[in-house]
């Protein structure tokens, strides 16, 4: 794959420009920013100009990807960062005319997620505190991570972000910063707020060190917790309980949209409490609960 250095310097200070367009203006996360610079180097290797970029040289460009074996995802993601790209390009001169806004690329398949049942996933949680019964400062972290991750169907890094003034325990309430930057405000039952006592009196003080910062939830040498290891903790959790699947933070996250539609909550309520911009991706949690319902009634249904 061609580097950023072996761009032509037109394009190269042209995504430069871009990119620094979507972190500062756009407010786009750096996962995203890194993921867009990858694609696009690719676009623009070997090109001296940016209006040597058409329509199809874009279409060639990805069934070049699709001939490499690149999943729809992936494919989908490279399309809207060319479309970005192109009309960020003519609106700031870089180009005469916009060649993406004729730019078809796949859609990505909305595959149902996996999530465990509630009896599941309250075996997991109950395990987690039998082991954070001898108060350990570790154990107690980790049953909090599982508890807020459950409860609040907030995203990992979510989580790991979140200050000790983020926290309304009068309230349960957190304060987060999603996607965007959008914030908003996920509340937790009393298990989560039973977990978030026994870490702030027990727990996280007794892994505070010189320079810590003012985060929820530390990692072992004081500093703020990684979401690698925040993910490590919610797979080892389910992996110690028979007949659970293995689950990451999302798995929980799924699992916290599922049950609470199954209980009756409001679609509008679960989209404001997972951050989704959109109802759409919201709905798709419907669509587990639907397929749920299906197997019960084979089940169970004489006439099914």
């Amino acid at each position: 794959m061609p580097s950023h250095a072996e761009l032509a310097p037109g394009p190269a200070a042209a995504l430069e420009a871009f990119l620094r367009h979507l972190s500062l203006e756009r407010g786009r996360s750096p996962h995203t920013v890194r993921a867009y610079r990858a694609d696009l180097v690719g676009l623009l290797a070997g090109l001296h100009e940016l209006d040597a970029l058409d329509l199809p040289l874009l279409r060639r460009w990805l069934a070049a990807g699709q001939e490499a074996g690149l999943g729809r995802a992936t494919l989908a993601r490279r399309g809207a960062a060319a479309r970005s790209f192109t009309a960020w390009a003519h609106r700031s001169g870089n180009m005469r005319t916009d060649p993406g806004t004729r730019l078809v690329s796949p859609r990505p398949r909305r595959a149902l997620p996996s999530v465990p049942t509630a009896e599941q996933a309250s075996d997991v949680l109950d395990a987690a505190g039998s082991g954070a019964a001898e108060e350990h400062p570790v154990a107690l972290r980790d049953l909090l991570v599982l508890e807020l991750l459950y409860a609040t169907g907030v995203r990992v890094a979510e989580l790991c972000d979140l200050d000790l003034d983020d926290v309304s325990p009068d309230r349960r309430a957190l304060r987060v910063v999603g996607k965007g930057d959008r914030e908003r405000t996920v509340v937790y039952g009393v298990p989560a707020a039973d977990a978030l006592r026994r870490w702030l009196n027990r727990g996280r003080p007794a892994l505070v060190r010189r320079g810590t910062p003012p985060a929820l939830l530390l990692g072992v040498r004081g500093g703020r917790l990684d979401p690698r290891v925040a993910r490590a903790v919610v797979h080892r959790a389910s992996s110690a309980v028979p007949g659970v699947p293995d689950l990451g933070p999302h798995g929980l996250r799924h699992a916290a949209a599922t049950h609470m539609l199954e209980g009756g909550a409001d679609l509008r309520y679960v989209q404001e409490l997972l951050g989704h911009a959109k109802l759409a991706t919201t709905q798709l949690y419907t669509q587990v609960t639907v397929e749920r319902l299906k197997v019960v009634h084979e089940q169970a249904h004489p006439r099914a």
